[in-house]
Order: structure tokens, then C-alpha cells, then sequence
């Protein structure tokens, strides 16, 4: 089980630096593309991953019919209510795990789902957590990977970035290192199905062009397809 801090006793992602507390206290739809080539670190006994990230997806509570906060708080969505500076990991088709960072004040149930990215430090580790990948861009390429290649489980659900105890931590891309504003794209997010995922309603993607972590698109499946599971989604 990850260590992290109890809550109430220490703002979340106080350990951060100053401008990514302050992304991090944005709605989500303003932070996911301030996340791009931001690097997100997890340490344990096998050593540090490290990811910088290229494609992310923004999702919002109650306002947004393709998130897990839609329908109100959950036992499992707990996380997402609360203050931004924490990380959701959620279990999804009985075998991946999935990472969110939570923005936004305590209670808006704000995330941004981190959907792909380039393993940039732990490299040997990320390929001995993800064998099957056929070549390195392919280690954290899609939410599940990412998840995998930063051994994160269920258990870091609701650890808070950066803060004393916790092995996970963000690093937002500094000057000279962030993707030009000309090359961020949007779009339609990935496997949501119904309303949630219409693309002129919730084109809320974000990648930088060209770069070769990032995930292909895929349209939900058909409902038939998908019976007896849950909708594939992120936050």
C-alpha cells in the first residue's frame, strides 16, 4: 500500500511547485492541455518511472455525461471530489488500471486522464513492467500502459502529488521544453460511449501533433459489443 498523507492535515500538492499547484486548481478542461509534456514520477522499491505526457483527456463531474462523477460520489470515484494536487487510479474490465490527476476545488469533481506519453526516465523498468510492448514508444502508449509502466494501482487512489510519504510526483514542462500552442490538437475523447462521447459536443482530447506516444483514436464500440461491460471511459 502506498503512503500518502491523511487528508485535512497538509493542502493537497503543497509539495509542488508553485505555477503546477496552480494548474492543478483549474477546471480540468483548462488544465489538460497544460499537462502536455508535463512528467509525471512514480517511485518504489524497483526503482523510478518517469513519463512525460503527450495525450490527455478532460472530464467534469456533473457537467459531463462520459465521466465516472457524473451521476453524483461514489465509493470508488471518491477521489475526484476532492481539492486538485491528487491522483484517481481507477480498475476498469477486470484486468487495467487507469491514472487521472484530480483538478479544481474540493467537491467539482474535476479529472484529466492521462491517455498517453514517453517513458523518459526508468526505461529498463517501464519494459520489464510492460514485456509484451513491441518497441519503446509503445511502453505508455494508451491510459492502461501508462498506468502499468508507473506500477500504479488502486492503492495510490487518492495519493497526493508531491506531498511527504508519497512516491508520486508531477513536473510541469518548463520553459523551452512545452509543446508550442500550435502544436496541441483536440478532439473527441477515446471509448466513450453515448452522449459523452459526441465530438463537437466533448472534443476534449488533447495531444501534441506528430509525437509518436500518443494513442490512436477508437470510437466506442457497439453497445452489443460491449454487453455485460462497463463503458470504456476515463474519469
Amino acid at each position: 500500500m502506498t503512503v500518502g498523507t491523511e487528508p485535512g492535515l497538509r493542502p493537497q500538492g503543497a509539495g509542488l511547485a508553485e505555477e503546477t499547484r496552480r494548474v492543478l486548481a483549474l477546471d480540468s478542461l483548462e488544465a489538460a492541455p497544460r499537462l502536455l509534456g508535463a512528467v509525471l514520477s512514480a517511485t518504489d522499491s524497483e526503482g523510478t518511472v518517469s513519463v512525460r505526457l503527450t495525450e490527455v483527456e478532460a472530464y467534469r463531474g456533473e457537467r459531463d455525461p462520459g465521466s465516472h462523477a457524473y451521476r453524483g460520489l461514489t465509493a470508488r470515484n471518491a477521489s475526484m471530489f476532492r481539492a486538485g494536487g491528487v491522483i484517481y487510479v481507477y480498475f476498469t474490465y477486470g484486468m487495467h488500471h487507469c491514472v487521472n490527476v484530480v483538478t479544481g476545488p474540493e467537491g467539482m469533481s474535476r479529472a484529466v486522464l492521462l491517455r498517453g506519453g514517453e517513458v523518459v526516465e526508468g526505461l529498463d523498468l517501464a519494459r520489464s513492467r510492460r514485456s509484451t510492448a513491441r518497441a519503446d514508444r509503445d511502453l505508455a502508449r494508451g491510459p492502461a500502459r501508462l498506468c502499468r509502466s508507473l506500477g500504479l494501482t488502486r492503492d495510490d487512489d487518492g495519493v497526493a502529488l508531491g506531498a511527504p510519504g508519497s512516491r508520486v510526483s508531477l513536473t510541469l514542462a518548463g520553459p523551452g521544453n512545452a509543446p508550442a500552442p500550435s502544436a496541441i490538437r483536440m478532439g473527441p475523447r477515446t471509448g466513450v460511449a453515448g452522449p459523452g462521447g459526441d465530438g463537437q459536443a466533448f472534443p476534449w482530447r488533447f495531444w501534441i501533433d506528430g509525437e509518436p506516444t500518443v494513442s490512436p483514436y477508437k470510437a466506442a464500440a457497439p453497445r452489443r459489443a460491449r454487453r455485460g461491460r462497463a463503458a470504456q471511459g476515463g474519469a
